[in-house]
């Protein structure tokens, strides 16, 4: 008789899962998924529209214009050193990267709820290819940002590039993803059964912008309120990124370590809360 290896079966049982499972090897065995998935993210925003990908670099460009008009020109509002038009740019380009992989990830048990209810695959593939997703969009508009960089900086205008930190740049980038991924992912196992915070997140994303430093300059806050703002994990990195392409901004090591270890712990207990609502989230949504 021939014995079967584990491999042989087409059903495998298994004990429960632990309290926490990443199960990054799974994740992996399903990266075609996530390819597609960003492929679809990306087409379906933009599928029919005259201009199509085009609004990647419309919206930064239109918003940025009122931004400046509004804050710099009329209100008269400190940019700390920077150039107005490239300190709003700036600001945006990374906000909108946070802030569209925040609300998007927040909808993932909601809006998948038909495909999650027919097929297996882990879960956390459809909150990873909207990151992703954004990824690619804040790509297309770090284009953006850097021709107006080079024309600022050719131009003569008080911005130095500090390449020794360089590097830092990606890793920057990262934590505003994982940050997003964070919130949204803890979120999106909330909302499943308590509709109330889709709203309270639509209307927490809007102050939190301005909270950010994204729009105002924190150069024209006290030390003190500085210390305060430099706790939110946002104006850390959105200050780093400043300081490293433009010389003008807040670098702390000591924040960007504290923030980033909040970051990597909420982003642990979020995972926990999203394995344990993915169980039973079909009796719920």
């Amino acid at each position: 008789m021939k014995n079967n290896t584990p491999s042989e079966w087409d059903i495998i049982v298994r004990p429960k899962n632990a309290f926490f499972q990443l199960n990054l090897k799974e994740l992996w065995a399903y990266k075609d998924l996530i390819l597609l998935m960003v492929k679809r993210d990306i087409s379906s925003v933009y599928k029919q529209t005259v201009l199509g990908p085009l609004w990647m670099l419309i919206q930064p460009i239109f918003t940025t214009a009122i931004y400046t008009f509004t804050f710099s020109y009329s209100a008269n509002l400190s940019t700390g050193g920077i150039p107005p038009v490239l300190f709003y740019l700036m600001g945006q380009t990374f906000w909108v990267y946070f802030s569209d992989s925040l609300n998007k990830t927040a909808n993932t048990f909601i809006s998948n709820s038909a495909v999650f209810g027919k097929v297996y695959f882990p879960r956390l593939v459809m909150p990873l290819s909207v990151i992703i997703s954004q990824l690619v969009k804040l790509g297309i508009q770090g284009i953006l940002l850097t021709l107006v960089y080079l024309y600022f900086y050719f131009s003569g205008a008080s911005i130095h590039l500090q390449p020794t930190h360089l590097l830092l740049v990606p890793v920057l980038v990262a934590m505003f993803g994982i940050f997003a991924l964070s919130i949204g992912i803890l979120f999106s196992s909330l909302t499943t059964k308590y509709r109330d915070f889709t709203f309270l997140l639509g209307f927490a994303v809007q102050l939190l912008m301005f909270a950010s430093c994204v729009v105002f300059s924190i150069s024209m806050y006290s030390p003190r309120v500085q210390h305060l703002f430099m706790f939110n994990p946002i104006v850390a990195y959105l200050e780093a990124l400043k300081f490293i392409l433009t010389g003008h901004g807040i670098f702390s090591p000591s924040y960007l370590l504290t923030d980033s270890c909040f970051v990597l712990v909420l982003l642990l207990f979020s995972v926990v809360v999203f394995n344990r609502t993915e169980k039973t989230f079909m009796d719920t949504v």
